[in-house]
């Protein structure tokens, strides 16, 4: 009885008629072309590269840092927030890959999302002796890049302009450096 139930289990899960195998069909290419666009570790396809949308953000000193003027540079953008302890974590190592690479053509902008703004910000950037821009950023660019939903979240741009990959966690050094030295 047992092994009829399950037939009937499993008869009832695959489609049965054309309009329903179609529809099957359907799904798995939306997900096919989708695996595509993206692949494994993240770096997106030649095909599904986006221009990165500019910001014009201001840091604690009140200087403008926008991005379509470091055209020319491979651009780090991380999405983090003071709270966020994997931000902190992967902090560390953004601070070093900057130190190395800042004189070979490299950016890194951080993004700092904290409601509390500069008050919140500027303490933690001191404390973390952070030797790389942080702006203020918000709900505008998070939804500009994306809809950015968790935190940290770090975008390379290359020196065209053009997203060439998103990570969604920390970053470690290793990763990071993986990503930036071919676009440098």
């Amino acid at each position: 009885m047992e092994h009829l139930s399950w037939q009937r289990q499993q008869k009832d899960f695959y489609p049965q008629t054309q309009d329903e195998r179609y529809g099957m069909k359907g799904i798995l290419i939306v997900l096919l072309v989708m695996a595509l666009g993206v692949s494994l570790d993240g770096q997106l396809s030649a095909q599904s590269k986006q221009k990165a949308p500019n910001f014009a953000l201001k840091s604690a000193d009140g200087k403008t840092y926008e991005l379509s003027k470091m055209k020319g540079k491979v651009v780090v953008v991380n999405f983090w927030a003071t709270w966020c302890g994997p931000c902190r974590k992967e902090i560390p190592d953004f601070i070093e890959i900057y130190k190395r690479y800042e004189s070979k053509g490299l950016e890194i902008i951080g993004i700092a999302l904290d409601e509390g703004g500069w008050e919140d910000v500027k303490p933690y950037v001191k404390e973390s002796k952070i030797n790389y821009p942080i702006v203020l950023g918000g709900r505008k660019e998070a939804s500009d890049y994306g809809n950015v939903a968790a935190i940290p979240t770090t975008f390379i741009i290359d020196k065209n302009g053009f997203i060439v990959d998103r990570h969604i966690g920390v970053m470690t050094k290793a990763q990071l450096e993986s990503k930036i030295k071919p676009l440098l």
